[in-house]
This record gives structure tokens, C-alpha cells and sequence, in this order.
């Protein structure tokens, strides 16, 4: 087993509460840790192990797609179609966080971390 992790994606999404956040949108960083049971043989080749550049995209389609109110059910959406997207993976760990909250406070962002 050998973990693949995305670090610091960032993304402009149109999700929140608020009908302004859907609107104008925000920017989201999200870090991703997918866990496999893939055999790794040692050898130098792509058929041999999981693409990260599918994580990716993977994620980047989601969040530009999304309109969901919360945070959670994007990091679940998220969560959902990358473990669905090959049978190696065994967990998919997301630490998501929405930079532009509407809460009239100093702080840098709000985050959820969910691991399925």
C-alpha cells in the first residue's frame, strides 16, 4: 500500500449559502491523500501505478460543475467519484478549505476534513 497526496489545489468554485457566493464565487484550496492497495512492481511506467493527474481532474471538473451549498457535501462529491474511479483505492482523504466566508471576522479560512 503507498498513499498519492495533492497538495494545495486551488480553485475558483461557485458554492455557499449565500446567492452572492454562487454568483461571484470564491476561491477554494483543497489538499487530497488517496491511500491504494496498487501492486507497485518497481518499474518506471505509468501503467503502474494511479495517475495523480486524474485526481486532479477529477476534482477540478467537480468544483467547476458544483452549486452545492456546503463544503461538506463538495468535499463528500469529491470523496465519492475518485474512490469510484478505480477499485485500488482503498481511502480518499480531503482537507477543504473556502477562503472568502462570509463572517464578519479575521481569520484565514473555514475548513472541513473528511476521510472515507
Amino acid at each position: 500500500m503507498y498513499q498519492i497526496k495533492l497538495n494545495n489545489m486551488k480553485f475558483k468554485a461557485h458554492i455557499g449559502v449565500l446567492k452572492e457566493e454562487k454568483i461571484i464565487g470564491q476561491m477554494l484550496e483543497i489538499d487530497l491523500l488517496v491511500e491504494t492497495n496498487f501492486d507497485f512492481s518497481g518499474k518506471d511506467a505509468l501503467d503502474e501505478t494511479l495517475s495523480y493527474v486524474s485526481f486532479y481532474e477529477l476534482t477540478q471538473k467537480i468544483v467547476q460543475c458544483s452549486r452545492v451549498d456546503l463544503i461538506e457535501k463538495l468535499a463528500f462529491d469529491i470523496i465519492t467519484a475518485i474512490k469510484s474511479s478505480h477499485s485500488e483505492i482503498q481511502t480518499v482523504e480531503i482537507h477543504l478549505r473556502k477562503l472568502a466566508v462570509p463572517i464578519d471576522g479575521i481569520f484565514d479560512s473555514a475548513e472541513v476534513i473528511m476521510k472515507r
